[in-house]
């Protein structure tokens, strides 16, 4: 009897070895699962209590690095420096935080765009002096102002530059004028009537709502992000057209010099055109024939004047 003892001892020891994994998983499965504390979600209705419900519900679609490299892939736009490789030391898109709305602001130095401003607009980073001074003015941020607007604001810099005039905010808001958004969430641009020199790009401006980057600078250019309004402003700086007596000299010239072109030019073409130089030739045309329209005007009527003030004298000398 006692004999046994060791034998059964080690039986048991061996049936323990074998068993306890399925004892353990069994007792796991008994035992009730614990519930995971939830991830802390900010409130933003309560951050955001200005902000009217469509534009707290405005949240992007690129939550991810695998949604935003599918986008940079997907699509080109020449010196946006947001597309290629060698452009992420200047400029770094993030993903996107879930549920942000649009007007978040001040986690850190960042600003959001919609990616039909690169995609469509060819919108281009950092923006020029001009755009960020024209945000300033108005008082919004690159989300608040309405697709529509942005391509009003990229074919004026366009009709400056290849006329040789630098883009001023002064004449842009002589031609323009920025409308409140109401119960929408952005502000537009609408031409001042007897002053329209661009057509509206799209009538109804379709699929950019939801898709917007979130954009940091990088170390290497750490003024990407300065002199312009990074967040969603409360209340955007709607002034009236400005006259053309109330502009400086230099402006008031150039508003005279478009008015008198006396041309709508298409918005669309123009953003098309950019960069093909030969056709945007063709499209416009160039300036020198008009002012040497004017010259040779001028100098027919000085040679009409002196012909006939010479017939007056043969006249004059006849009777006498």
């Amino acid at each position: 009897m006692f004999g046994s003892e060791p034998f059964l001892s080690l039986n048991f020891a061996f049936s323990f070895f074998f068993l306890s994994p399925f004892l353990a998983l069994l007792l796991k499965m008994a035992r009730p699962n614990p519930t995971p504390n939830p991830t802390p979600t900010l409130n933003y209705r309560s951050l955001y209590r200005w902000a009217p419900t469509n534009l707290l519900d405005e949240t992007s679609s690129f939550t991810s690095f695998e949604s935003i490299t599918t986008y940079k892939e997907s699509e080109t736009c020449p010196k946006s420096r947001v597309f290629g490789k060698e452009d992420e030391r200047f400029v770094k898109v993030m993903p996107y935080g879930k549920g942000e709305p649009v007007c978040a602001d001040k986690s850190s130095d960042f600003c959001f765009i919609y990616s039909t401003a690169f995609k469509r607009l060819k919108l281009c980073l950092p923006l020029t002096g001009f755009e960020r001074a024209l945000l300033t003015e108005v008082n919004v941020a690159l989300t608040q102002l309405h697709p529509n607007s942005w391509a009003f604001v990229r074919a004026f810099s366009i009709l400056c530059d290849y006329f040789g005039h630098v883009p001023s905010v002064d004449v842009f808001l002589h031609f323009f004028e920025a409308k409140s958004p109401g119960k929408k969430l952005w502000v537009s641009f609408n031409g001042v009537d007897a002053r329209v020199m661009c057509s509206l790009f799209q009538q109804s401006y379709k699929g950019f709502k939801g898709k917007f980057l979130k954009i940091y600078c990088s170390k290497f250019v750490a003024t990407l992000l300065d002199r312009f309004p990074l967040y969603c402003v409360q209340e955007p700086e709607l002034k009236k057209p400005r006259c053309l007596e109330e502009l400086p000299t230099r402006e008031r010239e150039v508003c005279e010099f478009f008015s008198k072109l006396g041309a709508v030019f298409s918005t669309i073409e123009l953003i098309k055109l950019e960069y093909n130089l030969k056709s945007l030739k063709a499209y416009i045309g160039t300036p020198f024939p008009l002012f040497l329209l004017m010259f040779l005007f001028t100098c027919m009527l000085y040679w009409f004047k002196l012909l006939c003030f010479f017939i007056f004298l043969c006249r004059h000398g006849a009777q006498c």
